[in-house]
């Protein structure tokens, strides 16, 4: 399976994340009394590698899932989607998008729950507040894979980048958010310039071409590729030259601060 695999990176004191600075046990009873109830936030971790748009995942148990967390009581949702992505990346200044709301009446997992609880050894509940229906709102978001440092607590044993081509066995509907996910970047990169942070802040065009190319899953004519990017007037061009190989030196651009 491809996949960019990273061994885990347990959580220092001093990042420890919200959700597990509270007692384990009351949280799993009286979440309730800390979080929006039936609400969560999950979120579709984009990266770009080696010509591959990759996305974040944390393993549960045997399968994975995409990263998320709850709104706390006196927080928006605004505040707590940067939060949770913050807590899951270290990313301080991230791009964010709102992706959809997931809200069919059946969307509870307590049996999901109940079979990874009980072969962890874990003490199970069925009136624990996460066995009910919850609706989630879910988001996508821009990184660069090598400035991103995901953090997994005490219920995730590992993370991992994943191609969207690619995708492992996930719990619940996570797989549908993915896909969502990545099919709305699809029609995104049709009307807006969607470099932000899967490209270096200097990249050349045939860079920018294979990124569209790999978005858009098509191949795209070079020439008018560069020319319709170039007649945005988002991009700057810089003096260096790119030095890749004996006979081609291509320009490199960055993205106006001020461009689309």
């Amino acid at each position: 399976m491809a996949k960019r695999h990273i061994n885990k990176v347990f959580v220092p004191e001093k990042r420890k994340l919200y959700l597990w600075d509270m007692d384990y046990q009351k949280l799993l009873a009286h979440g309730n009394d800390y979080f929006l109830p039936n609400l969560s936030i999950d979120l579709v971790i984009i990266g770009y590698e080696e010509d591959d748009l990759k996305c974040l995942l944390l393993k549960f148990g045997d399968k994975w899932l995409v990263p998320g967390g709850y709104v706390k009581i006196e927080e928006s949702v605004d505040e707590s989607v940067k939060r949770i992505l913050e807590e899951r990346t270290s990313l301080e200044d991230p791009h964010l998008k709102f992706l959809s709301v997931f809200g069919n009446h059946d969307r509870e997992f307590s049996e999901e729950f109940k079979a990874f609880f009980k072969k962890s050894g874990m003490t199970w509940n069925k009136d624990y507040w996460f066995n009910n229906r919850f609706v989630t709102l879910a988001y996508y978001s821009l990184v660069n894979i090598e400035h991103t440092h995901p953090q997994v607590d005490d219920f995730f044993s590992d993370y991992a980048w994943f191609s969207f081509d690619d995708l492992p066995d996930m719990w619940m509907d996570h797989k549908s958010i993915v896909l969502k996910a990545r099919n709305r970047l699809k029609e995104d990169a049709k009307h807006e310039v969607v470099v932000h942070n899967l490209l270096s802040k200097a990249f050349t065009m045939p860079e920018l071409h294979q990124l569209y190319q790999s978005i858009l899953e098509k191949k795209l004519d070079r020439s008018r590729f560069q020319k319709k990017m170039l007649s945005l007037g988002v991009f700057e061009r810089l003096p260096e030259l790119k030095k890749e190989s004996r006979g081609r030196n291509p320009y490199q651009y960055r993205q106006k601060m001020d461009g689309a």
